[in-house]
């Protein structure tokens, strides 16, 4: 109907901007759940920050595993970086606007760092299996070169789902409310505004996010297979003790990570409710870039020291210099 698309037209062009709806408005005290977010993220910033500096200072941590594990923090830095400010800066100002082209990047980045990160931990499942279950030959199989080539092939995946979903989901039709029921420009949340039949994008979605989950599963789940049957095999307990302490870590942030994903993209709409949804991307786009450097450095002694040391170091300077 031409009339229909004229007025479809009129209200896109009158009303470029979405509106998040938000987090805040759910919650009675609203300025109270701002500044836990804003410590939560210094938090994030800070732990991701220090380890990076730990890792590259300490020449002792200069092995694939670190190496790794400074990438996973980056993308930490950098997904809670995509969210976070946008949300807290309209919550202060009062505003809740966000431009079309904002709203399409902020989606591309999320989509790429998060499906980044799935190929990561993937990788980091590998480096874990070489390491415990072929340890003589470690040096050779994770050499530089590997490394650099598993960390830009998970940059690379992670950008394709970035590519295919961002464009299509972009440029479906949005005549509907213009509000967007989420902190950000989640995939879902913004095609619930579409007025066109988005059936078929959704079975792609789904198909598409199956194949970036079910690579990384295989590798992962397959990887601590044989882990866990080595750490079986091995007669000293202190060997047992310290490869399970390195898995589980690891093993934490893959499950709070992969449930996260597979309700938001994987599960029929009739499970999905907006609070709910909120609170699961909560979750995997705030608390998840916490907990990383947490578990990685808490629970890890080879950081704890070196930590120390760099604490150590910066005492001791202040002192020289006073």
């Amino acid at each position: 109907n031409p009339m229909e698309n004229t007025s479809w037209m009129a209200n896109y062009s009158g009303r470029p901007d979405f509106e998040l709806m938000g987090l805040f408005s759910q919650f009675k005290y609203p300025a109270l759940l701002c500044v836990i977010i804003f410590v939560v993220f210094l938090m994030s910033l800070s732990g991701n920050i220090i380890l990076i500096l730990v890792i590259y200072c300490d020449a002792h941590l200069h092995n694939p595993m670190y190496f790794f594990i400074t990438q996973l923090s980056l993308m930490d830095v950098m997904y809670i970086s995509v969210t976070v400010p946008k949300m807290l800066m309209n919550q202060v100002l009062g505003v809740n606007k966000i431009s079309a082209p904002e709203c399409g990047m902020q989606m591309f980045l999320y989509l790429t760092l998060g499906g980044s990160e799935f190929f990561l931990l993937a990788a980091m499942a590998y480096d874990r299996y070489v390491a415990i279950c072929h340890p003589l030959r470690y040096p050779i199989l994770m050499n530089h070169r590997v490394c650099l080539l598993l960390v830009s092939s998970s940059w690379f995946l992670g950008s394709l789902d970035g590519f295919i979903l961002t464009p299509v989901t972009m440029t479906f039709p949005f005549c509907r409310s213009r509000e967007i029921h989420h902190f950000f420009c989640e995939v879902p949340a913004v095609m619930k505004l579409s007025c066109s039949d988005t059936s078929l994008y959704e079975t792609l979605m789904y198909l598409c996010c199956v194949l970036m989950l079910i690579i990384p599963v295989t590798v992962i789940s397959g990887s601590y297979s044989f882990i866990l049957f080595t750490i079986h095999r091995m007669n000293s307990a202190e060997g047992q003790k310290k490869a399970f302490a390195t898995c589980s870590s690891h093993m934490t942030v893959v499950l709070l990570f992969c449930g996260a994903s597979v309700y938001t993209y994987m599960l029929p709409t009739s499970y999905h409710t907006p609070e709910k949804d909120m609170i699961v991307s909560v979750f995997y786009t705030i608390l998840t870039p916490v907990l990383n450097p947490l578990i990685y450095s808490l629970r890890n002694k080879d950081v704890t020291r070196a930590l120390k040391k760099m604490l150590n170091v910066g005492t001791v300077f202040q002192e020289t210099i006073r």
